[in-house]
């Protein structure tokens, strides 16, 4: 069940390139199942143009800078690029790509994990939180007590659920996984991880605090 805005653009929208195939020009319009029945209004229909949706929302595609992230950082160790038109696809820029390093345009430290996408996952984690109502409209907030007698952690988004954001070395605050009050790593990590995963505000420091994994008092009899 996607409950993160990032998660449901995305995925809504990998749905609608899939589907771009099945433009119908028009022949199946009124029918309920023509591509502008379903898909009016809706500008994704390639990649390219789902970057551009997700950069205005400030979020990176595929591991990408958004245009102004690029714009920002410039061409690796500054050389000069220029843009050519090419018929049949238009404008394309050729040159370096604009990257911090050249370890990032090989990949090894690209991240989707911008300031943007960290928020989205702070309001999804909030948003399981708070939800009364369970999975497909089920049961929610009701069946909290029994999730959380039956497995210490409330299971189901709307029992206060919990939703896994993935900690990462480039969060600004620690997101703690599954948010279950466990967890752990092997290698030396950043501080960080650290604190997502052990004594910090996440993980284990959570068992510190008495409360339960979500911060939501237990339910009472």
């Amino acid at each position: 069940m996607y409950i993160s805005q990032y998660s449901t653009l995305y995925s809504k929208h990998i749905s609608n390139i899939s589907l771009s195939r099945r433009k119908d020009f028009g022949l199946l319009k009124g029918t309920g199942i023509g591509f502008n029945d379903l898909w009016d209004g809706e500008e994704v229909i390639s990649e390219a143009v789902l970057e551009k949706y997700l950069n205005k929302e400030g979020l990176r595609y595929r591991l990408n800078r958004t245009q102004k992230e690029a714009d920002e950082v410039g061409t690796l160790a500054n050389l000069p690029g220029f843009n050519v038109n090419v018929p049949f696809l238009g404008e394309i820029y050729l040159g370096p790509p604009k990257v911090e390093s050249i370890w990032e345009a090989l990949g090894f430290t690209a991240t989707s994990n911008n300031e943007a996408r960290q928020n989205e996952k702070i309001k999804a984690i909030a948003k399981a939180r708070e939800a009364k109502k369970g999975v497909l409209n089920g049961p929610g907030a009701e069946i909290r007590k029994e999730w959380l007698d039956k497995y210490g952690y409330p299971r189901l988004v709307g029992s206060g659920g919990i939703f896994y954001a993935d900690q990462l070395s480039t969060d600004k605050e620690a997101m703690g996984g599954f948010n279950m009050g466990k967890s752990g790593t092997i290698w030396p990590v950043p501080e960080v991880v650290k604190s997502g995963t052990y004594g910090g505000s996440k993980g284990w420091g959570l068992k510190k605090s008495g409360k339960t994994v979500d911060g939501l008092p237990k339910a009472k009899n």
